[in-house]
């Protein structure tokens, strides 16, 4: 007997309606059914289904409109950089940075790559580096990794302003919501390359991030790395 079959039933009806979401059966901003036609659908009472609307309410995949219904939550620029850009001004005020694509590739992933990923050797991916500007200042550069099997045909414009985060042409184009991230910091010298992206000397000290992005399955589907210019921006997370 799995895990999932000895667990509560609230907990397998919200994995059902998990999976329901992933598969697009639901596109984001579309209503889910009524609450009745729900339970009916998953032979479960009313109350165990708003149990399990109650978790994917918690993990913003969804959001229920009082009065009106449920509906699959739709990723916006605003609630992406809200809930997962972590830089803010050092004078503790929050940014809204303009960002360029300077390099777009599809290669065979690096080890790295592979094993943040789950990827199976030689398995490929569509790698892009970007600068992220501050009052027209590079202050972030970003190199990302995306498993080609789960953004086939990824293509963004190379050299313009991207006009939406990146996590909402995730959606947009490919089905792939982000619903976490791991991230691993560490304060380093800037290796050439990106010293002379961020405008700094080498060996000037920035913040360097390492993240993991988790969709609605929970499966790895981004590899971020990001190097931060400490003298105009800072890192700020809220734990409760």
């Amino acid at each position: 007997m799995t895990a999932l079959a000895r667990a509560p039933l609230y907990a397998r009806a919200e994995q059902e309606l998990r999976a329901r979401i992933a598969a697009g059966e639901w596109k984001p901003g579309e209503a889910l059914p009524t609450e009745a036609a729900l339970s009916g659908q998953l032979g479960i009472s009313q109350g165990t289904l708003r149990r399990a609307l109650g978790v994917l309410e918690a993990q913003r995949l969804i959001e229920r409109r009082q009065g009106i219904g449920t509906y699959v939550t739709q990723a916006t620029s605003e609630r992406a950089l809200f809930h997962f850009f972590r830089a803010e001004a050092v004078d503790g005020g929050r940014i809204s940075p303009t960002s360029r694509l300077h390099r777009l590739e599809r290669a065979p992933a690096t080890a790295e790559e592979a094993a943040a990923l789950v990827l199976p050797r030689r398995a490929r991916v569509h790698r892009l580096a970007r600068q992220r500007f501050v009052a027209g200042r590079a202050a972030i550069v970003e190199e990302i990794a995306l498993p080609e099997a789960l953004f086939p045909g990824f293509n963004l414009p190379i050299g313009v302003e991207l006009t939406d985060e990146l996590y909402v042409h995730y959606q947009r184009h490919h089905g792939i919501t982000v619903m976490r991230v791991t991230e691993k910091l560490s304060a380093i010298g800037a290796p050439p390359a990106i010293a002379g992206l961020l405008d700094l000397a080498p060996g000037a000290p920035i913040l360097h991030i390492a993240r993991v992005a988790f969709d609605v399955m929970d499966r790895a589907v981004e590899r971020r790395l990001s190097w931060i210019e400490t003298g105009a921006l800072r890192y700020a997370i809220e734990l409760r």
